[in-house]
């Protein structure tokens, strides 16, 4: 009598593994779907997704240009695709994209939006109102903002990110154990220093920027590695020179753009070209002695001063572990933070990661530390 009901279950999951496939199978990965993002959405299958990650325009309501105290000019978002006729227009054509959004995700889903103060408040009372349940409010505090060149109010200095599931009991994925240990040990918080996008890393042709609020690798790459996992697709609506792309690539994870404006897109391709996926053994991560740096060693992985897949060895090279995609170290059967397996290799009850560990830099074997300090010069305003 047990034999009907186990075949029939069996027969519905092989089915439902079916349907699951086909359902990716049909997805356009690693395509950047050109036009309106609304109507480049419509075209995605129902609950396909794992995760939105958007960042829509500002509707930054500037008035007039921008000027350095020395006269020159301030390169601003004035771009027709951040001008909205109204507050009411700008409403619904997020409570537009937003809807469709819900549709693509998965119900173990989750969505990020970015904003700034013009935007976000209107983006986050809406998406309550179509039944997303705010996880988190993440303050991306910019280790080099631009200062207020006017004096006439306080620096701008953040935005603000927004993470929501489906809904108040929906399951989603949170990489706890990984962020804890690309945090040095300290449970991640929802203030995250970072710096804003320059240097190689900025997009320009001809001298200019391509894209005037091209966002860092190393918030999506946080934001990726606490919120998928490897194989998981990522949908970003507002795609611009592809950062979400480029980061999904190194992390294993699949992605879908949609890009309007046809420049952006073709820098976006090209840039994700040339972005190198991680190797298997760097994109695992930890699953399940506290010190005080001024950057946990986990923002020198994201921000790349040290990449996943780098070889590091103690001064003597008696010990040598590869740094994997969270930060954390993997030697042979030992695996852990740069402090923890420091200890544990040598049979001590503390170590200081930052100058146990080395890595050649420049042709020369240097401390952690030292990556560190170059970090932090590079950061400062």
């Amino acid at each position: 009598m047990l034999k009907e009901p186990v075949t029939r279950t069996r027969t519905r999951a092989r089915s439902a593994g079916r349907g699951a496939a086909d359902v990716q199978a049909a997805l356009p990965l690693g395509q950047i779907l050109a036009g309106d993002c609304i109507s480049a959405m419509r075209s995605l299958p129902s609950a396909s997704v794992d995760m939105v990650f958007a960042d829509p325009p500002y509707n930054l309501q500037l008035g007039g240009d921008l000027s350095r105290p020395d006269g020159s000019h301030v390169d601003a978002v004035t771009d027709d695709w951040d001008k909205f006729a109204s507050f009411a227009a700008y409403d619904t054509f997020t409570r537009a994209w937003l809807s469709e959004a819900r549709r693509v995700l998965k119900p173990t889903g989750s969505l990020w939006v970015i904003g700034s103060y013009h935007n976000i408040f209107r983006v986050g009372a809406i998406l309550q109102d179509l039944d997303f349940w705010i996880l988190n409010d993440i303050v991306w505090r910019k280790a080099n903002p631009m200062p207020n060149f006017k004096g006439t109010r306080f620096t701008n200095a953040h935005e603000t990110l927004i993470w929501a599931s489906m809904g108040e009991k929906a399951r989603y994925t949170f990489n706890y154990r990984a962020m804890k240990t690309l945090n040095d040990e300290l449970q991640m918080r929802s203030d995250w220093v970072l710096p804003i996008c320059s240097g190689q890393e900025r997009l320009k042709k001809g001298g200019a920027k391509v894209h005037p609020t091209q966002k860092p690798e190393a918030l999506l790459y946080r934001v990726m590695l606490a919120t998928t996992n490897k194989g998981d697709v990522v949908l970003d609506p507002f795609f611009g020179t592809g950062t979400t792309g480029a980061v999904a690539k190194r992390l294993g994870r699949q992605w879908i753009g949609c890009e309007r404006e046809s420049a952006y897109r073709e820098a976006a391709l090209e840039r994700i070209e040339l972005a190198l996926p991680l190797d298997e053994s760097a994109i695992t991560t930890m699953q399940s002695p506290r010190t005080a740096p001024r950057v946990a060693f986990g923002t020198l992985v994201e921000t790349g001063w040290v990449r996943p897949g780098s070889v590091v060895c103690d001064r003597k090279r008696r010990f040598v572990a590869l740094v994997r995609a969270d930060g954390s170290l993997d030697c042979g059967q030992d695996t852990g933070s740069i402090h923890g397996l420091g200890a544990k290799l040598q049979g001590a009850p503390s170590c200081n990661g930052w100058s146990f560990w080395h890595i050649e830099h420049e042709g020369q074997l240097k401390p952690l530390d030292d990556i560190r300090q170059l970090y932090l010069l590079s950061t400062e305003p």
